[in-house]
């Protein structure tokens, strides 16, 4: 992966736009939540990744870090939250394609947009199809993800040039004051807070294929930096021009952002750019899934070399030489979710779900990142090292910041959407589910363990 190909997979894994839906439809203050966000928790991400990734540019990254930090066992299980989080967060963006799917066809196909068997098949034939692209090789599956990148860029262009017009014409669909974009301290607002500082994650993916990478030490901070800027203004601008078009009482989580473009067009006189927009978006998330897929299962194929998991992991595919069993597994494993996500609720209750399953088990590897950042420090850098600007105490600092931040993103995932009909059942699959996936993971690394302490005998 030369600057360009990582440019855009650091696009696609980082900006989705689902979430800019998600921001509209709380209303104005999700600006300065956004602002918060960035601040807060990508800043910090996106500095420790800059250094973590210079210090130690090898495959693996999250996982290697972890456990140059804190030894084995919390390195499997970064590695290990990080690769199961991705468990629930396929059916959640596929789930989110789909709905813009839709739109492609409003009148023929908007019965469907209640239809849990719609979603699911939707969501098979997709993480197949991304599955499939992936095992054949990075050299080809990254064209899915470049092509899902541009496809996310031009319905935000879309979105914001049709919202200028449309308050150019007939003034903004909604009113944005002081009192309006203050972020409100009730219970429910603050939940909110952490859908859009999981909006940020993902630009240590890329790390995570750190030999694939055409000179890692210098492209991933060059591409970093600049998808930084691009994933901050898509998030921002998208979500102030949606908000011209419609007033956020109109918009939905799940469709929000296609609605948007529907309407505007409606009003400035464009109806047919509505199909185009809702293909790309669709696109655009499939595109996501497949970066995602391709990044995270590193993760288990560098845990099969050290023997944490069966040697089998550790395995490159005869003749195109990826890490197929690893992703085969995944596979098999979002199958799962993809169908448990739906018992016993609603399409949008199984969403919802999803999200807050998908923002916890992801979000339990920052704690790790941080706290390696700011344990790393003792150790002396080399001259290629990127450093946090102001030395180890402001590095300490920031990585603190983002700890925090994470920790408290994790305590607010726990609590469920307030529309959700059944909230104790909607407690109990997010704590259960993250619960089994973490004790799953206990289970493996002590069976690895006393594999690699066996064969290690074998060997003497």
């Amino acid at each position: 992966m030369g600057f360009r190909d990582l440019l855009l997979f650091y696009v696609i894994t980082g900006i989705s736009l689902r979430w800019i839906a998600s921001a509209a439809a709380a209303g104005p203050s999700s600006i300065v939540v956004w602002v918060g966000a960035w601040f807060c928790f990508y800043t910090p991400l996106a500095l420790s990744v800059l250094e973590l990734s210079s210090r130690y540019p090898n495959e693996g990254g999250l996982y290697v870090w972890s456990k140059r930090a804190f030894g084995d066992f919390s390195g499997f299980m970064a590695a290990w939250t990080y690769w199961t989080s991705n468990l629930p967060y396929f059916p959640a963006v596929l789930y989110f394609a789909a709905s813009n799917v839709l739109f492609i066809r409003q009148a023929s196909w908007q019965h469907l947009s209640g239809s849990a068997t719609f979603y699911i098949i939707f969501a098979l034939l997709t993480l197949t199809a991304a599955t499939v692209l992936n095992i054949v090789g990075l050299d080809v599956g990254k064209w899915l993800h470049n092509v899902g990148a541009i496809a996310m860029w031009i319905p935000v262009v879309i979105v914001i040039v049709m919202g200028l017009i449309a308050w150019q014409r007939y003034g903004s669909a909604t009113t944005f004051t002081v009192h309006s974009m203050t972020p409100s301290v009730h219970f429910n607002e603050i939940i909110f807070w952490s859908v859009l500082t999981f909006a940020f994650g993902g630009c240590e993916t890329a790390s995570f294929m750190g030999e694939e990478i055409k000179n890692a030490r210098r492209t991933i901070p060059l591409a970093l930096l600049t998808a930084g800027v691009t994933v901050t203004l898509c998030y921002i601008l998208g979500t102030v021009c949606v908000l011209l078009a419609l007033p956020s009482t109109q918009v939905n989580s799940l469709q929000g952002l296609v609605q948007a473009v529907s309407a505007t067009a409606a009003r400035v006189g464009f109806p047919g750019v509505l199909p185009l927009a809702a293909f790309l978006i669709a696109l655009s998330n499939v595109g996501a899934a497949g970066a995602y897929l391709a990044a995270v299962a590193r993760l288990p194929f560098v845990a099969g070399l050290d023997r944490f998991l069966p040697k089998a992991f550790g395995s490159l595919h005869p003749r195109w030489k990826t890490p197929w069993v690893a992703l085969l597994t995944q596979f098999a494993l979002g199958v799962v979710f993809i169908f448990l996500g739906q018992a016993g609720t609603s399409v949008k209750g199984a969403y919802d779900v999803l999200v807050s399953m998908g923002v916890i088990t992801y979000f339990i590897p920052y704690l790790y990142l941080f706290a390696a950042m700011i344990k790393l420090q003792s150790e002396r850098a080399g001259p290629d090292v990127i450093r946090v600007p102001g030395g180890t105490t402001i590095a300490k600092l920031v990585a603190t910041i983002g700890f925090l931040t994470t920790t408290l993103t994790i305590a607010l995932s726990l609590m469920p959407q307030p529309d959700e009909p059944d909230k104790l059942l909607a407690v109990v699959k997010i704590v259960g589910g993250c619960g089994a996936l973490l004790l799953i993971g206990v289970c493996i690394y002590l069976a690895g363990r006393r594999r690699a302490f066996h064969a290690a005998r074998a060997e003497t």
